[in-house]
């Protein structure tokens, strides 16, 4: 006979991200045909008796099992592979998967330095025989298309000279477009476009604190209802904010399988200090939440 304790590990399986391997492992090894059905019947949770009376694994329950199991597996398969490499198969999974995905080609176009952008392109033409470009051509339509392949194709300055006069005269152009989003959509500007794709992070940081003064509002409220500009313009100006809202939705009660994923990518390939300094806002909710080896992995990158 199971006991409370035996079914509650297993009945909190599922009530995270990961799994608590070493429970499970000391369960499993003292367990009996006759114990393994009592934890059965009293884990309603993932099993339940068909018509039949036959015991079996509830199927969502299952493919949950099998996700979490999962994720230990590709948080250390992308944090080993080579950036190169790993940026480019995420960009391909990202254009398969198509406009759900697009906040993954954004969030890797925006986050890496040119040089890593540059050398993601390389591997993608070795990995998959044709340019990102190309690809990305054949998987995007509209408006859309042109904002993308200006912002893959960007090689940004990355020093830390910044215009005061250049970043007002953008941050003008901004405010205008965005004005005028009932004619159009923002990304559709041939100025945001230029601007967004082309001026350093730097000056774009200094481009959103000109648009405050003009405005009165943060462009990220202004722009909330352009999903598409709104996640360019907050891993080019503030990952941390960017960060933040994958943190805060993965680590939910009630997260979804896309937001779980988000963070294990999230962690697998931000190398700078603002992801630790986020993480660390969350490290009630990690040590809560967050289980097992995906724990022990997640704990050991950020650490880094």
């Amino acid at each position: 006979m199971a006991n409370p304790s035996e079914l509650k590990v297993l009945n909190q399986a599922l009530s995270g991200i990961g799994v608590d391997e070493e429970s499970l492992v000391s369960i499993l090894r003292k367990s009996h045909d006759e114990h393994k059905k009592s934890m059965r019947k009293g884990c309603s949770k993932l099993f339940y008796e068909d018509e039949r009376q036959f015991e079996r694994w509830d199927h969502t329950a299952l493919r949950s099992f099998k996700a979490e199991f999962k994720r230990f597996k590709d948080v250390v398969v992308l944090s080993l592979m080579h950036p190169w490499e790993r940026d480019a198969r995420l960009l391909k999974k990202a254009l398969k998967k198509g406009p759900q995905q697009y906040n993954v080609i954004i969030e890797i176009v925006c986050t890496r330095s040119s040089d890593q952008l540059l050398g993601a392109r390389k591997a993608y033409h070795s990995l998959f025989d044709q340019s990102i470009e190309e690809d990305l051509a054949s998987h995007i339509n509209g408006s859309e298309r042109k904002f993308f392949m200006a912002l893959v194709s960007a090689y940004r300055y990355e020093g830390s000279k910044v215009k005061e006069d250049s970043a007002i005269s953008d941050a003008k152009a901004l405010l205008n477009a965005i004005k005028n989003v009932d004619k159009r959509k923002a990304v559709e500007d041939d100025e945001v476009v230029r601007i967004l794709t082309t001026r350093s992070k730097l000056h774009l940081k200094e481009v959103c604190e000109q648009y405050k003064k003009l405005s009165d509002k943060a462009i990220i409220e202004d722009v909330e209802v352009e999903l598409l500009l709104k996640e360019t313009m907050e891993c080019l100006c503030t990952p941390q904010i960017y960060f933040t809202r994958i943190f805060d939705a993965a680590l939910r009660d009630d997260a979804n399988e896309d937001a779980k994923k988000a963070l294990t990518r999230l962690i697998a390939t931000q190398e700078s200090g603002e992801i630790k300094r986020v993480a660390t806002k969350f490290e009630g909710k990690i040590e809560d939440r967050v289980k097992g080896a995906y724990k022990d992995v997640l704990i050991a990158v950020l650490a880094k």
